[in-house]
C-alpha cells in the first residue's frame, strides 16, 4: 500500500515531466483507440462480404476461349462449334455437390397463351408481327408461339421481399401443374382460382441438314392463387408484353423441368460452404461434364468494388496506428529513462533504507501505469467522439482513389454497360461501394486498447527500470557526492 500510496505522490511531485509524459501517452492512446476502432468494425464488414461474395458461384462462359471456336455466326445459330450449353439437368446435378451450403435454381420460359390475352399486347402486335418474321423465316409464323407471357419455376423472391402478396383464398403452388398469376392477368381475362389455363411454347431448332424447325411444347395449369404486384411493370424501355411483370406465371421448378425439358432457360445461383473449396467444387463440375469453355469462379470483381475502399481504409488506420505506437514508445522510453536518472538518489535512499530492488522498480511501473490509465479514459472519450469523422474523411479518400482507378480502366478499354437488357434479360445492378462505415467502441477495442496501454506503460518503464537497478545504493549516492 505504501508503493502505490508513494507512486501518486511522485507523480504530483513531477508534475511538469508527468505532463509531458501524459500527452504524449494521451496522443497515442487516442490514435490508437481510433485506428483500432476503425479497424475492428471494417473487420466485421470485410468478414460478412467476404462470405457473401466468395461463397457464390458463378459459372458462365469464358469468352476469350468461346470466341475462338465459333464466329459471330455460329454464336447465333450454334452451328460448327464444339462449344456445349449446360442442361437443365446439368444444373440440378451440380446442385448435388457435397461442397455446397445452398443451391437456389430457377427456371423460365416465353410461352404464349391458349385463349389468354396478355397485359400490354395489343400494344406490341406490329413488334411481335416483325419478330416472328424474323425469326421463323421461310416457316409459317403460325406455327410458332411468340412468347407474350413467362413462366418461371421456383422464383419467390419478391414475396420475401414485400413487393408481391397473395390475395385472400389463394395458396402457393406446391404440386406439379399448379402456378399462380398477377391479379392484372386475372382480371383480363376474367380468372379465377381453380381455372386451368393452357400455355404454349416454342423454340427453333436447327436440323442435322441445317433446316430450320419449329418444336412445340403445350402444358395446362390450374391456378392455385392471384398476387398483388408492386414491382416496377418493365425494367427496360422495351415495352413488350413478354416483358412485362404482370405477365409472369409463377410455378413449381418440378412443372418446369417435366414439362418444358432443354426448352428452359436456367438461372441457378450456388453457395460454398466454404470460399476455399471453389477449386474441389470446379473439379466436380468438371467430372458432371461442365465443358471446358465455361468458367467456375466467385464474384471478385463486385467484391472489390464494395469493400475495396473499406480494405483500403482498414490497411490505412493500422498503419498508421502501428507507426504510433513505435515513435510514442520510443520517446517515451526516452522520456522515461531521463526522469529516473534525474531521480537517482532519490531510489538510492529508498534502497539504503533496505527497500529490495523489485519493490523501487514496482513503484516506478505503477507511477507509469497510473498515468497511462488517466490517459486512457480520457483517450476513450476523445476517442470515440473523433472516431467517426476521421472514419468518415479517410473513407471518402478511399472512394475517391477507386472511382478515378475504375474511370481510368473505363477510358483504357474496360467494359461499358450500355442497353440495360442482355438477351432479353435486364442487366442486374451494379454492387454499390459503402460510402460510410459506422464506427463505435466496442468490448473488443476496449479489451485491446487496454492492453496496448499496460504493453505501453510496462516498455515504457522497462528500460529505465532495468537500467536503474544495476546500481547498489552506495554507488548510487557515491556519484551523487
Amino acid at each position: 500500500m505504501y508503493i502505490f500510496v508513494n507512486a501518486i505522490k511522485n507523480i504530483g511531485r513531477n508534475k511538469g515531466r508527468n505532463i509531458l509524459m501524459g500527452v504524449i501517452i494521451l496522443i497515442t492512446i487516442t490514435v490508437s483507440i481510433i485506428s483500432l476502432c476503425i479497424n475492428n468494425t471494417t473487420n466485421s464488414i470485410i468478414d460478412d462480404y467476404k462470405s457473401r461474395f466468395g461463397s457464390e458461384v458463378t459459372i458462365a462462359p469464358d469468352m476469350t476461349k468461346v470466341t475462338r471456336v465459333m464466329n459471330i455466326n455460329d454464336v447465333l445459330s450454334a452451328r460448327k462449334t464444339t462449344f456445349k450449353a449446360i442442361t437443365p439437368q446439368q444444373y440440378l446435378d451440380f446442385a448435388r455437390s457435397e461442397y455446397l451450403k445452398e443451391a437456389v435454381i430457377t427456371a423460365s420460359a416465353g410461352v404464349a397463351g391458349d385463349g389468354i390475352k396478355a397485359v400490354d399486347e395489343d400494344n406490341n402486335q406490329g413488334v411481335i408481327g416483325r419478330a416472328i418474321d424474323s425469326i421463323t423465316g421461310s416457316l409459317s409464323g403460325d406455327d410458332y408461339a411468340m412468347p407474350t407471357m413467362t413462366l418461371i419455376g421456383n422464383q419467390w423472391d419478391e414475396f420475401n421481399k414485400g413487393y408481391r402478396k397473395l390475395a385472400e383464398g389463394g395458396k402457393m403452388p406446391e404440386n406439379d401443374n399448379e402456378c399462380i398469376i398477377s391479379k392484372e392477368l386475372a382480371d383480363l381475362n376474367n380468372l379465377k382460382v381453380g381455372d386451368k389455363i393452357k400455355l404454349k411454347s416454342s423454340v427453333i431448332r436447327i436440323s442435322d441438314n441445317n433446316e430450320q424447325e419449329i418444336k412445340n411444347n403445350t402444358v395446362e395449369l390450374t391456378i392455385t392463387g392471384i398476387f398483388f404486384d408492386a414491382t416496377e411493370e418493365y425494367s427496360t424501355q422495351v415495352k413488350i408484353s413478354s416483358l412485362n411483370r404482370r405477365n409472369e406465371i409463377l410455378t413449381t421448378i418440378d412443372t418446369m423441368f417435366n414439362n418444358f425439358g432443354s426448352l428452359i432457360g436456367v438461372n441457378a445461383k450456388y453457395y460454398l460452404k466454404n470460399p476455399s473449396m471453389l477449386e474441389d467444387f470446379e473439379a466436380e463440375l468438371r467430372a458432371k461434364g461442365l465443358d471446358e469453355y465455361y468458367l467456375v469462379s466467385t464474384d471478385e470483381a463486385g467484391y472489390q468494388k464494395v469493400v475495396g475502399p473499406v480494405e483500403g481504409l482498414k490497411k490505412g488506420s493500422l498503419t498508421f496506428m502501428i507507426v504510433v505506437l513505435i515513435f510514442g514508445s520510443i520517446i517515451l522510453m526516452v522520456l522515461s529513462s531521463i526522469a529516473v536518472r534525474e531521480r537517482k538518489y532519490e531510489i538510492g535512499v529508498l534502497r539504503a533504507m533496505g527497500m529490495k530492488k523489485k519493490k523501487v522498480a514496482l513503484g516506478l511501473w505503477l507511477e507509469m501505469l497510473i498515468i497511462t490509465a488517466l490517459c486512457l479514459a480520457i483517450g476513450f472519450g476523445i476517442g470515440s467522439v473523433v472516431a467517426q469523422p476521421v472514419s468518415d474523411t479517410l473513407l471518402a479518400g478511399q472512394i475517391e482513389n477507386a472511382k478515378m482507378a475504375a474511370n481510368q480502366g473505363i477510358l483504357q478499354g474496360g467494359p461499358m454497360v450500355g442497353s440495360g437488357v442482355l438477351l432479353g434479360r435486364p442487366i442486374e445492378k451494379e454492387p454499390v461501394p459503402l460510402e460510410q462505415v459506422d464506427v463505435s467502441v466496442g468490448m473488443d477495442t476496449i479489451i485491446e486498447m487496454a492492453v496496448i496501454a499496460l504493453a505501453l506503460a510496462s516498455l515504457a518503464s522497462l528500460t529505465a527500470i532495468t537500467k536503474i537497478t544495476k546500481y547498489e545504493p552506495i554507488k548510487i549516492l557515491m556519484e551523487r557526492n
